[in-house]
């Protein structure tokens, strides 16, 4: 066995230390989504780092600024959404039982994209840009979704992914102001409405 170059093992130990900094920032990501799902987008930066088991000092040196730690929660949160279709359809007992399972990590980003607004007012761009990539990225799972469950005759099969994601979002809004305004279950009784008679 040849002996290894400093520089071998330099990059030998790093490797781990990446992945360990990814898995980090993910937990960390994880805990500001929960945050911001229960509190809102306005939640104190300690309050995060208590449910991410971490000091303040390691958030602001992930994400400098509140704006930057809400994008990086959205985008975590779209590929969450985006992943989580094809396991949900593998692992849930019927593709409309990975539906509303679905829908449910959606609302979830919902609460948190709407938080959006206000960080992003000066940035119409960069608002387009996000949206845009919501839907490129969410869309096609949601229609994956609907089209496993219409197949298996579950739903009935003339609803577009877009127009459900626009009524689960629509009825989304404004929950965060009115602590008496239940949108989940209100979204429970529109999937509950896609459901096909007996």
């Amino acid at each position: 066995m040849e002996p290894r170059s400093g520089h071998d093992v330099a990059q030998r130990s790093a490797r781990p230390k990446r992945a360990d900094a990814r898995r980090n920032e993910e937990a960390l990501l994880d805990a500001a989504a929960a945050v911001f799902v229960r509190s809102g987008v306005e939640a104190p930066v300690r309050d995060i780092a208590a449910e991410a088991g971490v000091g303040m000092g390691t958030i602001y040196r992930h994400f400098p600024t509140r704006a930057d730690l809400i994008l990086a929660v959205y985008r975590h949160q779209v590929e969450a959404c985006a992943e989580a279709g094809p396991a949900l359809l593998a692992s849930s007992a019927t593709p409309y039982a990975a539906l509303g399972r679905w829908i449910d990590l959606f609302v979830d980003f919902l609460v948190t994209k709407h938080g959006l607004a206000a960080v992003l007012q000066s940035d119409n761009a960069g608002a387009d840009s996000l949206h845009a990539y919501f839907l490129d990225r969410l869309v096609p799972v949601c229609a994956q979704l609907l089209d496993a469950a219409a197949a298996s005759g579950e739903i009935r099969a003339d609803l577009r992914a877009v127009e459900l994601m626009r009524g689960v979002g629509n009825l989304c809004i404004g929950a965060e102001h009115d602590p008496s305004y239940d949108a989940r279950r209100l979204v429970d009784l529109l999937i509950a409405g896609l459901r096909r008679p007996l």
